[in-house]
């Protein structure tokens, strides 16, 4: 294996090594953005040595007829079923003469690339690689989501291909380092120009605890690939724009280190205000919980993968979705649902986080200030319902509508209640109110078995809590 740090070849280089290595061979299928991945095989020369088959199926019928029916043509399902349907075919036909001293693969996409005539829909696609890592042996894969941001087709289209080569690439001369491997995906691309948002490894080739789902999806958003990671309370991982497409969205963003009764509380009293405002339009929502990387009120953003997934199991365990985003700000985890989603959005909070709203330093990148990063944040169908705060040395429970916000902000704070797009929580649960996750943590951290009392059963059995509190106990 080359070395990942020292040597990053551009992407004419990575496909004439692999055109020159000789041993790695195999298909390219590549549907709605051109031949774009083959394309640099050819350019760079010797393609001969890579390139078994290259085609397009751009009628539909003929796909269909390739490749199966299919209600969605740039969709895994249809990536899966090219997949299926070239890899198998390639090792038939070439196995004999070859097999013994090549790599086959298959290389697959399906895409919606802007068009002329464009609409607002998302340019997006699917990418897939099958591949023996050693001749003769079981194939591993490759599945992964890509957005594409640039604003023209042909800049979309030059993007695919740079990523298809990278990906290529990888899978033969990085596999053995996780984070470079990911990391090398955006190699004469860059993050403005695309997002991969889900990317699954499986096979022989992956067999390093660094490849588990939830640790890659991780990776993805801590060192930019992606600005989110989606696990379902089943386990699995989701790719956001196939679960909240047009369905109503609830969240509540929180730390949940660990997740307390207050929490809970916080959860099912904006439940019932969401239902009472939006009634059976939002029957069938789906629920988020979120912890950005990034939070507003942390004093530290140092916190390691374990932590995360530590979290994350309580709160799967609980029968909860976990949504962990790169976004500091309210304004752009509202963009990030409304980018999937025309139907009504809850994020229920604290005040003490909704009072961060009001904090300018958060809005020093808008030109409009704290007046656009508000407008941001309901420009789509969003209600933000806030939980009182309880204050534990007067035991005044104190609402939104009292919140203590400047002189100068406060008709913003009434227009917005009088909008009725800010709605105060008035039925909650004062035995919780005074103590939030931090105050919690504290109590495990000096010793003080009170907090056992303020959070579910379920912190008790599982994550790093009991064992953080036993350590606070030994002298």
């Amino acid at each position: 294996m080359t070395s990942p740090i020292h040597d990053r070849p551009d992407t004419l280089e990575k496909a004439l090594r692999i055109n020159l290595s000789r041993n790695i061979y195999g298909t390219f299928a590549e549907i709605g953005a051109g031949q774009e991945i083959a394309n640099w095989f050819f350019r760079a020369g010797a393609a001969s040595g890579t390139i078994a088959k290259s085609m397009s199926a751009y009628d539909m019928t003929i796909s269909d007829e390739i490749y199966g029916k299919t209600n969605r043509y740039a969709s895994r399902q249809r990536m899966v079923a090219m997949l299926d349907h070239e890899f198998p075919m390639l090792v038939q036909r070439l196995s004999a003469k070859r097999g013994n001293s090549t790599c086959f693969f298959a290389l697959t996409d399906t895409v919606r690339a802007k068009a002329k005539a464009d609409t607002d829909q998302e340019c997006h696609g699917w990418m897939g690689l099958r591949f023996q890592s050693q001749p003769s042996g079981q194939p591993s894969e490759i599945q992964l989501h890509v957005r594409l941001l640039d604003d023209s087709h042909g800049r979309q289209c030059a993007a695919l291909g740079i990523l298809g080569v990278n990906l290529l690439y990888a899978a033969f001369h990085l596999r053995d380092h996780p984070t470079d491997f990911l990391s090398s995906l955006l190699d004469d691309l860059g993050r403005r120009r695309v997002e991969i948002d889900m990317i699954d490894f499986s096979g022989p080739a992956f067999t390093s605890l660094e490849y588990q789902d939830r640790l890659v999806a991780l990776k993805l958003v801590r060192i930019g690939l992606a600005d989110a990671a989606l696990f379902g309370a089943n386990g699995e991982i989701w790719q956001a724009s196939d679960v909240l497409w047009n369905k109503p969205v609830f969240l509540n963003r929180g730390s949940f280190d660990p997740i307390t009764k207050l929490n809970l509380d916080m959860i099912e009293s904006g439940q019932v205000a969401f239902r009472g405002d939006f009634g059976d339009a939002v029957k069938d929502r789906v629920e988020l919980l979120e912890i950005t990387m990034h939070n507003l009120l942390a004093s530290t953003f140092d916190v390691p993968d374990t932590d995360f997934l530590a979290r994350a199991d309580v709160l799967q365990s609980l029968g909860k979705n976990v949504l962990i985003s790169r976004y500091p700000q309210f304004h752009r985890i509202s963009s990030f649902l409304a980018r999937h989603t025309q139907s009504p959005i809850a994020i229920v909070m604290g005040l003490p986080l909704f009072l961060e709203l009001f904090n300018e330093k958060w809005c020093t990148d808008l030109e409009g200030g704290l007046l656009e990063a508000f407008g941001r944040l309901f420009k789509h169908q969003v209600h933000v319902y806030v939980y009182p705060m309880g204050n534990p040395l007067t035991r005044e429970v104190i609402s939104v509508d009292k919140a203590p916000v400047s002189a100068d902000q406060r008709p913003l704070l009434e227009y917005l209640l009088r909008t009725k797009r800010v709605r105060p929580i008035v039925a909650c649960d004062d035995e919780y109110l005074f103590h939030t996750s931090s105050d919690v943590r504290g109590m495990i951290q000096k010793g003080d078995n009170t907090w056992q009392q303020l959070v579910p059963d379920i912190v008790l059995k599982q994550g790093p809590w009991l064992s953080l509190a036993q350590s606070a106990t030994i002298p």
